[in-house]
């Protein structure tokens, strides 16, 4: 009796829907309930930004901070950082993909924001906590600046 072989388009059909599902939860994670009022201004030297924050318990665990004055500052070539009051809560936190500038993240050891505006790869420890509205524009000015960021209501 011959052996029946799917398709090659039904397998690679199953592997693309496969893949694409962390991203599919992504984006549904950000649209999802409570997000509209997980939008965030960021403030420092003489610019301001928008971000939105996804429906996640370590995102929700930093809006219940806001809002703080704290310093921003480079880190290598692709990111400024903020280093937080506290830790968040690493609760709901798992691997991810996409990663693109314009994400922002929780680095859990060090207990520290991310704003990446280039390319980086998740590593662990990294928790996507949103993505900024307007572009990446205003993280290119370098050093160290007092930051101020608060709940949009």
């Amino acid at each position: 009796m011959p052996r029946h072989r799917p398709a090659r388009r039904t397998v690679l059909g199953s592997l693309l829907a496969i893949a694409a599902g962390p991203v599919v939860g992504l984006a549904a994670n950000a649209a999802g309930s409570g997000a509209a009022n997980m939008r965030i201004r960021c403030a420092f030297n003489r610019h301001s930004f928008t971000a939105m924050l996804f429906d996640s318990p370590p995102a929700r665990d930093f809006v219940s901070s806001l809002p703080l004055e704290l310093t921003i500052e480079d880190y290598s070539t692709n990111e400024k950082i903020v280093y937080l009051p506290r830790k968040l809560t690493e609760d709901g936190s798992a691997l991810f993909a996409g990663e693109a500038p314009g994400d922002i993240c929780y680095y859990a050891p060090w207990g520290n924001l991310a704003f990446f505006h280039g390319s980086y790869r998740y590593s662990k420890g990294l928790i996507r906590l949103g993505r900024l509205e307007d572009g990446i524009q205003p993280l290119l000015t370098r050093g160290k600046y007092p930051l101020r960021i608060e709940l949009l209501s």
